[in-house]
């Protein structure tokens, strides 16, 4: 203990429940929180993956992350067990001192302020409209309501930051937003439903585009274009800074192995399934957000009109209710990295207050800012997201400091970091080229 705290990196708000105590999180409210912490934004870029990978191999990197997400978990729960520590922090600082932890804080912090700002964005997005390419795509409030200063992304955004977001941030149990990720996940499979009946009916109507199963080459796709769609689908997969202060909240933290096993088959068949049919219903006009796709351009009748409606207005809500894990742990690292010597967040509310309030509205700004989500989830899932998500949990197990990694293990933390490194290094490189390169 004395490590973490020297590390900064404080234990969730409240203790960690005891075994048997009655108040204590279930294995499936840790799945309702694992799921909802991975299927947030990255769910609506996944079509343009297909996009630009050919369903094949999307599918294939679908699976390989999730698999690859799945050991990076265990080695971070093992080394958690055996060590001191009850936080990601504190495993990085038993392993590497002060600058492991600092440097896990810091890229959390990028991370999950870089997905907060990105559901703004969203939200804004489908009930404000957008602009892509010169086509203007209109929000719900404005076809219904029309464009008014109060129809405007600066005004509704920051009523959704007051009255939905702002309550459920104020919670101090992670544990206490497993019903509202419930709904979250439910949300996402009505998402999913209505998306793939639009696709099939589309499907035998003969409208739908044939999906391409291998990427398109010889058009304005280049090779090196295909690696950036990995961060996307590594930002997507990302749960592993709620490993912690889920398992800490567990009635038996045993089951938190078999809970983020659930989660991931979970969320790789609704991402699979979100991918497919999305990029099957809009084929090569699929768009970054693909909740853009669905305006009354793409509508065909009223129930048409009130289909799309309710599929961007579900998700629009889902997104809402995904928020606040995110929120929870980046708190945790700000506070821990700002105030190390303080006492727990939780014991004073007047930080918390002040401190829940400044990231709120910190993330409201930057998602008025901010244009394009696809360039922000390709720069976060090319450095801080894969950092958290692989190369620290491989760094930890190359260190072994606790004498429990396998020859297994080092082998394929080893694999996970230069297969991390040398995708991450070329995604950067191919978006740094497509953003100084003037399109022709």
């Amino acid at each position: 203990m004395k490590l973490e705290k020297a590390a900064g990196a404080f234990p969730p708000l409240l203790p960690a429940v005891q075994s048997g105590a009655s108040d204590g999180g279930s294995m499936y409210g840790a799945v309702f929180n694992l799921s909802t912490s991975m299927v947030g934004a990255g769910i609506m870029s996944i079509p343009a993956t297909l996009k630009v990978l050919g369903v094949g191999p999307a599918l294939i990197l679908i699976a390989f992350i999730a698999y690859t997400c799945e050991v990076s978990s265990g080695f971070l729960l093992r080394h958690t067990r055996s060590g001191g520590s009850s936080t990601y922090a504190g495993v990085m600082a038993e392993s590497f001192g002060r600058s492991g932890s600092l440097a896990l804080q810091t890229c959390i912090m990028i991370s999950n302020m870089g997905c907060m700002i990105i559901y703004l964005i969203i939200i804004g997005d489908v009930l404000c409209g957008t602009q892509s390419e010169g086509t203007v795509h209109l929000g719900v409030l404005q076809e219904w309501l029309g464009v008014h200063w109060w129809t405007t992304r600066a005004c509704v955004l920051l009523l959704v930051a007051l009255f939905v977001m702002l309550p459920l941030i104020l919670l101090k149990r992670v544990d206490s937003l497993r019903f509202t990720s419930a709904i979250s996940v439910l949300l996402a499979v009505v998402f999913l439903i209505i998306s793939s009946a639009m696709a099939l009916s589309a499907l035998f109507q003969g409208t739908a585009e044939s999906p391409r199963w291998l990427p398109d080459l010889s058009g304005d796709i280049s090779f090196l274009d295909l690696f950036t769609a990995v961060p996307v689908i590594v930002t997507a997969f990302t749960f592993h800074f709620n490993v912690h202060p889920i398992q800490a909240e567990l009635l038996n933290p045993s089951d938190m192995t078999m809970a983020v096993r659930i989660s991931l088959v979970v969320c790789s068949a609704i991402y699979i399934a979100v991918g497919f049919f999305g990029y099957l219903l809009f084929g090569e006009s699929t768009m970054s957000d693909i909740l853009s796709n669905f305006d009354h351009r793409s509508s065909d009748g009223p129930l048409g009109l009130v289909l799309d409606d309710t599929v961007r207005l579900s998700y629009a809500v889902h997104i809402m209710l995904v928020y606040p894990l995110l929120n929870y742990s980046l708190r945790i690292n700000v506070d821990g990295l700002i105030f190390p010597k303080s006492r727990p967040l939780a014991s004073d509310i007047t930080r918390f207050v002040v401190l829940t309030g400044f990231l709120l509205g910190l993330v409201y700004l930057a998602a008025i800012v901010f244009p394009n989500i696809w360039s922000l989830f390709q720069f976060l899932g090319s450095t801080s997201t894969v950092c958290v998500a692989f190369i620290f949990p491989a760094a930890i197990v190359l260190r072994d400091v606790d004498g429990t990694s396998t020859r297994k293990d080092r082998i394929f933390a080893a694999i996970m970091i230069i297969l991390a490194v040398i995708a991450s290094s070329l995604a950067i490189t191919t978006n740094i080229i497509n953003l100084i390169t003037p399109k022709t």
